[in-house]
C-alpha cells in the first residue's frame, strides 16, 4: 500500500486540515472541477496523467475531447469471467473483505459502519446480518468503468445525497466516510447469492456516479456505469452462507492489506446454497 500524500494526512490528521474538509468534501466544489474537466482545454492533461501514472493504453483510442472523455475511456477487450457460480470483482482497484456481524455492523479500522445507516432501510439491512461486505477502492490511475458481479433481477435503485469525503485508508479510518459520502445502490437477487446489494460511492473531486437505468435482467459482466475523475468506490453486500472468498483475499484482509484486482477477475464463489 503507497503511504499517503502529506496533503491528504494535512486534511485527515490535524484541527486546520479538517477545517478545511467541511468546504472540500461539499458536492458543489466537486461539480465545478468536473465542469473543468469536461472542457476541452482540460485535454492537454491527458498526456501528463497517462506519463505520470504509467498507464497502459494499449486497446483505448488515442485522441479526447477533455480529460474526463479520457477518463471515462471504454477498453476493447475485458477478459471477464462469466462462469456460473462465479464471483467477480466489478472493477478494477484494490479489495478489502470484511465480515458483517449479527448485528448488522461492520469494522473498517476503529469506524464501525451500521448496514442501517448505509443503505438507509432497517429492514434491507436485516438480510445481510452474518454476511460479508467487499469494499473495492478504485484509485485515479484505475479504469473507472464497472460491471455487473453475477447474473440476476434487479429490484430497486435508490441514490442517497451526501458528502464527497477523499476514500484513501487513512480517510476511511478517522470519519464514516462510506456512510457520509453521495451513493447509489442497486439490490438485485441473484440465483446463486442470494439478495445482494452493488453500491457506488463518490469522491473528492468526484461530481458525477453514472449508472445505467435498468430494470429487470442483468448479467454478470454486464457494464453497469462509470465515475468521472477521481478516487472512488464500489461496496458489495452479500448475505450469510452465500459467498466463499478466495483465501488470499481474506488472508490479505485480515492482515489490514487490500489485493489489487481487475474487473472480471474472480475473487470468490457460490457457497452452500444455490
Amino acid at each position: 500500500m503507497k503511504k499517503e500524500s502529506l496533503a491528504v494526512r494535512f486534511l485527515y490528521q490535524t484541527a486546520l486540515g479538517r477545517a478545511a474538509l467541511k468546504l472540500l468534501a461539499r458536492p458543489f466544489l466537486s461539480k465545478a472541477a468536473g465542469a473543468v474537466l469536461n472542457s476541452r482545454l482540460s485535454r492537454f492533461w491527458v498526456p501528463l496523467f497517462i506519463k505520470k501514472h504509467g498507464i497502459d493504453m494499449e486497446g483505448c483510442g488515442k485522441k479526447y475531447r477533455s480529460f474526463n472523455d479520457f477518463f471515462t475511456r471504454k477498453r476493447c477487450m475485458e477478459e471477464i469471467d462469466i462462469t456460473p457460480g462465479h464471483f467477480i470483482s466489478p472493477c478494477d482497484g484494490y479489495l478489502t473483505a470484511y465480515p458483517v456481524s449479527e448485528g448488522q455492523t461492520y469494522k473498517i479500522k476503529h469506524i464501525e459502519y451500521r448496514l442501517e445507516t448505509l443503505l438507509r432501510s432497517r429492514k434491507l439491512a436485516k438480510q445481510f446480518a452474518g454476511g460479508i461486505c467487499l469494499v473495492f477502492r478504485l484509485t485515479p490511475q484505475d479504469y473507472h468503468r464497472y460491471c455487473y458481479v453475477s447474473d440476476g433481477v434487479v429490484k430497486r435503485n435508490r441514490a442517497i445525497p451526501g458528502r464527497l469525503h477523499c476514500v484513501r485508508p487513512i480517510a476511511c479510518g478517522t470519519l464514516p466516510v462510506f456512510a457520509e459520502n453521495s451513493r447509489e445502490y442497486t439490490e438485485f437477487c441473484t440465483p446463486k447469492f442470494g439478495r445482494v446489494i452493488q453500491m457506488e460511492i463518490g469522491a473528492m473531486l468526484v461530481g458525477k456516479i453514472h449508472n445505467y437505468p435498468r430494470e429487470g435482467k442483468v448479467f454478470q459482466g454486464e457494464e453497469k456505469g462509470y465515475f468521472e475523475f477521481g478516487g472512488s468506490t464500489v461496496l458489495l453486500l452479500v448475505g450469510k452462507g452465500r459467498l466463499k472468498v478466495q483465501g488470499r483475499i481474506l488472508e490479505n484482509s485480515r492482515q489490514g492489506l487490500e489485493t489489487k484486482v481487475r474487473l472480471g477477475e474472480l475473487v470468490g464463489s457460490c457457497l452452500g446454497k444455490g
